[in-house]
């Protein structure tokens, strides 16, 4: 099976070494991969709300690009796009943002910061604060939902957006699917051995702290770089620990395990830190060298670069435009000419038995309904804690055997193990309600071949 990977890079800075070994590095290595289908794409729309400056992120836009295809990202294998260039998914956006909970927004964690820092200044909880901000999560799921994305690399801070789009294109599932699922369920992949690799100062390296390697700018610029590291006062001739040096991890995330060991041996042995520092330096350079030189390359034809996009977004709207045709029909934004196919098509669905639907409620809980034939509610389930106890309860009432039905007033309920799993609708009369407990009956008894 093909599992489709989506990555997304946000155009508000330029790559430095802790993004390359974070994230660019292993992304690349993941595409090559037979049963990997990957999009990659540069994240213009989401440097908007983090942005006001537009010659920055035009600039973020064509040094990211640059860096990707330098680090031998190919474009043939993968679908490498700009997610302004894809009108589908603003569109797709909006329809989501129709099915989004405001509650479920309100729970983000972009936002909530945003709010408590408002709070503890004694500002009003909203101050500054746009609706790209609190709307972040419905655009990264429109941009997950779209390609139907399997899995999304992402960081442990990144997980919540994920949990979002799930949240938001099973809601549209439910609402719209009858029966059909266009969206499927992306997972958050993370990859733990990936680096985390420390800055100049010791902390995670962050153009917030000021604390970055330069990836592609040039030789001269890492190399001073490298002479900032901070390191402790031993001499030349003391030994170095290795385990407490972030020098020796920024080593070890490039070199061999060879490499590695003779470094961490020297070190003990008394190698001085200025040695180490050339060491680093020139490991780097190999490793970088020839990729600086086509990022440069790159870098001075921007028109080359641009086709590249282009290409890729024409190939991504292969996918996307045809999929929101579907959605669109979907949600009754239709061609009057396929109206009438429409009614006859959602006849035919009708006629095919009652059905099971499964969805969430803003509060996480799991629900489902079950419909008859005609599209009539007979049950609404209890709420759950999570899916796999609902999925257990309609798969017990799909195996058959005796109902534990128990009528209350001109409604019903429906027991298993003493619990009570269901509730009917409300009915005009107790005949109404017992005619509905046939039908409920009826539409769970074992199917006959």
């Amino acid at each position: 099976m093909t599992t489709r990977i989506l990555t997304g890079i946000t155009t508000t800075g330029t790559p430095h070494l802790g993004n390359y070994a974070g994230a660019i590095r292993p992304a690349i290595v993941a595409s090559r991969q037979s049963d990997a289908d990957s999009f990659y794409f540069l994240a213009d729309y989401h440097a908007l709300i983090k942005c006001d400056d537009p010659l920055r992120i035009q600039r973020s836009r064509l040094e990211i690009a640059a860096t990707w295809l330098a680090a031998g990202l190919d474009v043939e294998r993968v679908t490498f796009y700009r997610q302004s260039d894809i009108p589908e998914i603003p569109e797709l956006t909006w329809l989501l943002t129709c099915v989004a909970g405001k509650g479920l927004l309100n729970r983000a964690h972009a936002y909530k910061a945003s709010v408590d820092k408002n709070v503890e200044a004694g500002e009003d909880p909203d101050a500054g604060i746009t609706m790209g901000l609190f709307s972040y999560p419905v655009l990264m799921a429109a941009d997950i939902l779209m390609f139907n994305a399997h899995q999304v690399p992402v960081g442990r801070d990144q997980i919540q957006h994920v949990e979002m789009a799930r949240d938001i294109g099973q809601r549209f599932n439910h609402l719209f699917g009858n029966g059909k699922e266009f969206f499927v369920m992306p997972e958050a992949l993370i990859e733990e051995s990936v680096a985390t690799l420390p800055g100049l100062d010791g902390r995670k390296m962050s153009k917030s702290y000021d604390n970055t390697v330069p990836l592609f700018t040039s030789a001269k610029d890492m190399k001073e770089a490298i002479s900032r590291i901070v390191t402790d006062s031993r001499l030349p001739g003391e030994a170095k620990d290795p385990d407490t040096s972030h020098l020796f991890t920024l080593y070890q995330a490039f070199a061999t395990r060879e490499q590695g060991d003779e470094f961490r041996a020297d070190l003990l042995q008394g190698l001085g830190w200025g040695d180490a520092k050339q060491r680093l330096f020139q490991l780097l350079d190999a490793e970088l060298g020839e990729a600086r030189e086509n990022y440069h390359r790159l870098i001075e034809r921007p028109t080359d670069l641009e086709d590249i996009l282009q290409a890729g977004a024409e190939k991504a709207r292969r996918v996307a435009t045809p999929f929101l045709g579907e959605l669109r029909e979907a949600v009754g934004l239709r061609s009057f000419r396929t109206a009438a196919q429409t009614v006859t098509a959602t006849k035919k669905k009708a006629s095919k038995g009652p059905r099971f639907i499964s969805f969430r409620e803003d509060d996480g809980s799991f629900r489902f309904r079950l419909l008859a034939a005609d599209g009539e509610q007979l049950l609404l389930s209890r709420n759950f804690t999570d899916g796999k106890a609902a999925g257990a309860v309609t798969k017990q009432l799909q195996q058959g055997g005796e109902l534990d039905i128990r009528p209350e007033g001109d409604a019903f309920t429906l027991w298993l193990s003493d619990a009570c799993v269901a509730d009917s609708p409300a009915f005009a009369d107790a005949a109404a309600r017992d005619a509905a407990i046939e039908s409920l009956k009826l539409a769970l008894a074992p199917q006959q071949d």
